[in-house]
C-alpha cells in the first residue's frame, strides 16, 4: 500500500506541476479554456488515482448552474471536477494551505469566511454574478464533510446565493441541481457502513496522512446521481431552496447506497 500511495503521488505531482503554468495564462488573458481545462484535468487525475465514476444525469449545459452537494472527502473536489467544468465554494481556511490552495485558486473557487455573516451576504452576490456569467459552481451545503454514510443536515446561510441582496431576480437562464456523492467499492469489493468512513475525511482527521491511507488503498468506485435542472427564481428563499436540495440528496445518497448494498448481496 505504501509503494502505491508513493507511485500515485509521484505521477500525481509530475503531471500536475507543469500544467499549473498553464492555467495559470488561461486565467490571466481570460480564455475559455480556464473553465474547462481544469475539467480535463481532473478526468486525467482520476485515472492516475484509479477512481471509476458512475454517474447518473447531467449537468446542464449552456446555463448557469448552483450545483448543492453532499460532501464525503477531499477527494470530491476531483471526482465532481470530473463530472463536469465547475469552480466551488470554498470555507476561508483552504485559501491557506499550502499547495492545495494554489489549485483551488486555480479553478477559481470563491473563498468565504463562514463566520462573518457580512461576508458570507456579499460572497452571495459574488456568486449570483459567477452564475449569470454561465458558471457551474458546487456548494457543498453541509457546511462539513460525513463518514459517507448518511447526509449532514445543510445550513441555510451558505445558500443565500438564492436570495441574493436587493432581491433582484435571477431568470430562468440560472437554475441549481443537486449533486449526490456516494464511494461504494475498494479494489472492486463493496463498501459496508463500517468501511466506508475509511474514505471519508471528516471530523479533525489529518489531511496527509488520510490521503496517504487512501491512496494505497486501491482502485475505487464512486457513484454520482445529478438531480434535474430547477430555475433558481422559482424558491421563495434559500430555506425552501435547502429543504429541497437537503430531501433530494439524502433520498439520492440513500439509494444509491441501497443499490450497492444489494450488488453486493447478489
Amino acid at each position: 500500500r505504501a509503494l502505491r500511495a508513493f507511485l500515485v503521488l509521484t505521477a500525481f505531482f509530475l503531471f500536475t506541476l507543469p500544467l499549473m503554468p498553464l492555467q495559470l495564462l488561461f486565467l490571466a488573458i481570460g480564455s475559455r479554456y480556464a473553465r474547462t481545462f481544469p475539467h480535463w484535468y481532473h478526468k486525467q487525475v482520476c485515472r492516475i488515482v484509479g477512481v471509476r465514476l458512475n454517474v447518473e444525469g447531467k449537468v446542464a449545459r449552456d446555463t448557469g448552474v448552483l450545483l448543492i452537494s453532499n460532501h464525503v472527502s477531499w477527494l470530491d473536489i476531483t471526482v465532481l471536477s470530473a463530472v463536469a467544468p465547475v469552480s466551488f465554494v470554498a470555507k476561508q481556511e483552504v485559501a491557506t494551505w499550502p499547495f492545495v490552495s494554489w489549485l483551488a485558486k486555480l479553478q477559481r473557487s470563491v473563498f468565504v469566511d463562514r463566520n462573518r455573516r457580512s461576508e458570507v451576504g456579499g460572497k452571495a452576490n459574488e456568486i449570483v454574478e459567477r452564475l449569470k456569467s454561465g458558471d457551474h459552481i458546487v456548494l457543498f451545503a453541509e457546511g462539513t464533510s460525513s463518514d459517507g454514510n448518511g447526509v449532514v443536515p445543510f445550513k441555510t446561510p451558505l445558500l443565500a446565493a438564492a436570495k441574493p441582496s436587493g432581491g433582484q431576480a435571477l431568470g430562468h437562464d440560472v437554475c441549481v441541481q443537486t449533486l449526490a456523492i456516494t464511494y461504494t467499492k475498494v479494489r472492486g469489493l463493496p463498501l459496508c457502513r463500517r468501511g466506508r468512513p475509511v474514505v471519508a475525511w471528516y471530523g479533525d482527521m489529518d489531511l496527509a496522512s488520510h490521503a496517504w491511507r487512501l491512496l494505497g488503498l486501491g482502485p475505487l468506485d464512486a457513484n454520482i446521481r445529478i438531480g434535474p435542472p430547477v430555475p433558481l427564481d422559482g424558491f421563495a428563499d434559500r430555506k425552501e431552496l435547502a429543504r429541497y436540495a437537503e430531501a433530494r440528496v439524502r433520498k439520492d445518497v440513500a439509494e444509491l447506497l441501497r443499490g450497492d448494498a444489494r450488488e453486493g448481496r447478489s
